[in-house]
């Protein structure tokens, strides 16, 4: 049974013999391996917020695997996936690529490139969820800034002075210090720097 939060493998794959290959992996990283029948399954079931990855055989029935990850790529979603195939296609594997998987396996899978691609998606998708969770802490703070302290910063990150900001807001230089001293609490980042690179990364995934 799958703990809330555990990340689960997503097969999407009707050849058991990958079936297979893939069921002792996961055993082995004692990991919950879940078998979706369909594209149009996964997407069903879809949550976003379970952790994991997704390996899944690009020619699979209905809407091939390609296209899901294509699906996902142009809804802006991210999780991570491994592409499997049993045919040498060079076409399919740019595709795949393109389209976010972090590796192209043909089959029948090797063993040790599987275990590989696992683990590297596993931490793909560990990565991109502790920095969504950290964009989403910098977001919260953003939200507690006023008015006047957006202003200030909008200009700190313009990298003016104090002096300029106070002549552009009509502001004293007093004034200007207390809003970003009220800024920095806020945010809670002690330097300038670490207060840029929070609105930086936030503007950049949002």
């Amino acid at each position: 049974m799958t703990r809330p939060g555990e990340p689960t493998v997503f097969l999407l794959d009707d050849d058991p013999a990958a079936r297979q290959a893939i069921a002792a992996m996961t055993r082995s990283l004692e990991m919950p391996l879940e078998i979706v029948a369909s594209a149009d399954d996964f997407l069903d079931k879809f949550d976003p917020a379970r952790p994991g990855c997704l390996v899944v055989e690009v020619h699979s029935p209905g809407i091939k695997g390609l296209e899901l990850l294509e699906k996902l790529r142009a809804a802006g979603v991210f999780f991570a996936a491994v592409a499997v195939s049993a045919k040498a296609d060079a076409a399919a594997a740019v595709r795949a690529m393109r389209a976010g998987a972090i590796d192209f396996l043909a089959k029948p899978l090797d063993e040790e490139r599987l275990w590989s691609a696992l683990q590297e998606a596993l931490q793909r998708d560990a990565e991109y969820r502790r920095r969504q969770a950290q964009v989403e802490r910098i977001r919260r703070r953003m939200e507690r800034l006023n008015e006047g302290e957006l202003a200030v910063l909008e200009l700190m990150q313009a990298g003016k002075p104090n002096r300029e900001i106070a002549e552009s807001l009509k502001l004293s230089v007093r004034a200007v210090e207390v809003r970003r001293a009220k800024i920095m609490e806020k945010m809670k980042v002690s330097s300038l720097a670490e207060l840029l690179r929070n609105v930086i990364l936030l503007e950049f995934f949002s």
